[in-house]
């Protein structure tokens, strides 16, 4: 697990040198949960964080109503935010991703429709979440934690899931 909690802790610190870079304009804050959808998976390797760190949770309490991620709480605040998974820690950054189209590199880009501020086409590429390098680190850590890229449903990991 200190792998990954220092995975995690490296996408913090790029996640957060982005989020000051654009914060005049990003309009995530707690209780901001319109990114925080029902059905999101995670690869075995991160559920079991939130399991060795969340258990009385994960046992005891019960999932947010369907919706809405299983971990919010009444106020849209995450009850597990010191270890939530990769894909909430960059939730309303600008991304960008490389995609093969009809034989050539096609770059794509997205942010949060509440982020629109930012003007994601005109960003440097730096300026950017990059999808790809983070999910292959996390891959990794799954391969060699469980041989295969099994995923679970956020919502699975409650006792009544």
């Amino acid at each position: 697990m200190d792998s990954l909690e220092h995975l995690h802790a490296d996408i913090d610190t790029a996640a957060g040198r982005l989020h000051a870079q654009h914060e005049e304009v990003l309009q995530c804050a707690r209780g901001c949960a319109d990114c925080c959808i029902d059905g999101v998976t995670v690869f075995e390797v991160e559920a079991e964080r939130i399991r060795a760190e969340h258990a009385e949770l994960l046992a005891e309490g019960a999932p947010h109503p369907e919706g809405a991620c299983a971990f919010l709480d009444g106020e849209r605040a995450c009850r597990i935010y010191s270890a939530r998974p990769y894909v909430c820690r960059t939730q309303g950054l600008p991304l960008r991703w490389l995609d093969e189209l009809e034989g050539q590199v096609v770059e794509y880009r997205d942010v949060c429709p509440l982020n629109e501020a930012v003007a994601v086409e005109s960003l440097a590429p730096e300026a950017c979440w990059s999808l790809g390098p983070v999910e292959q680190r996390l891959q990794a850590l799954q391969r060699e934690a469980h041989g295969e890229l099994r995923r679970v449903t956020l919502r699975s990991l409650f006792a009544g899931g």
